[in-house]
């Protein structure tokens, strides 16, 4: 399927709070690159549409690490498919409208240059990354204590400056330690195998 009819199907399917259909239509909407953007300029998803397929892998990857037994018996990890979908589709909405796309010169191994495109990045509401998202998201629904600090600490420890406070909020909130391992199992295994499979289809 492809990764917008994908994030639109499961984000209707699963999102009911007040508020949820008006960001649905801010995403959807001319004022957001949600849908087309990469999800970063030179690591996983940087690819144009990267940004929205990350997210939908980052949605399977939870899944998938909650529903194993130790996270349901001892982990008592037991979260509402609207959480799930919400704080896995949605942790990643601090990078609407930053990255631009750009013609740079590449050598080929023969010796020729050809332009590719790529991208560059540069926020035009410079307030963070996963505080950012859970900022954006509170101007349309409400969230819970621990899907904030899940979307604001998804990083995890490889944030510069928040290796402290990331340790106290898994600590406190296990949904936010599942969130870092889905988004860190979707970059760095899942997000470029999905891109292979765009440009066969295309």
């Amino acid at each position: 399927m492809n990764p917008k009819k994908e994030f639109i199907a499961i984000f209707k399917e699963h999102i009911h709070r007040d508020g949820a259909d008006k960001l649905l239509e801010y995403l959807m909407s001319e004022r957001s690159d949600f849908f087309t953007a990469p999800a970063s300029t030179k690591f996983h998803g940087d690819y144009d549409m990267g940004l929205v397929t990350h997210s939908v892998n980052v949605y399977y990857c939870l899944k998938d690490y909650l529903s194993r037994a130790r996270c349901l018996s001892e982990y008592k990890m037991n979260y509402s498919d609207e959480t799930i979908a919400l704080v896995a589709l949605l942790h990643d909405v601090c990078k609407i409208n930053c990255y631009h796309k750009y013609l740079r010169n590449v050598k080929h191994e023969e010796g020729v240059w050809e332009q590719v495109a790529a991208f560059n990045f540069e926020d035009p509401e410079p307030f963070g990354h996963g505080e950012k998202s859970v900022f954006l998201i509170s101007k349309f629904l409400r969230l819970t204590n621990e899907e904030a600090y899940a979307i604001r600490f998804h990083m995890g420890f490889s944030e510069e400056g928040s290796s402290r406070n990331a340790g106290r909020a898994f600590e406190k909130y296990p949904l936010a330690l599942a969130l870092n391992v889905a988004d860190m199992e979707a970059s760095y295994y899942v997000d470029d195998k999905v891109e292979l499979e765009l440009e066969l289809e295309s």
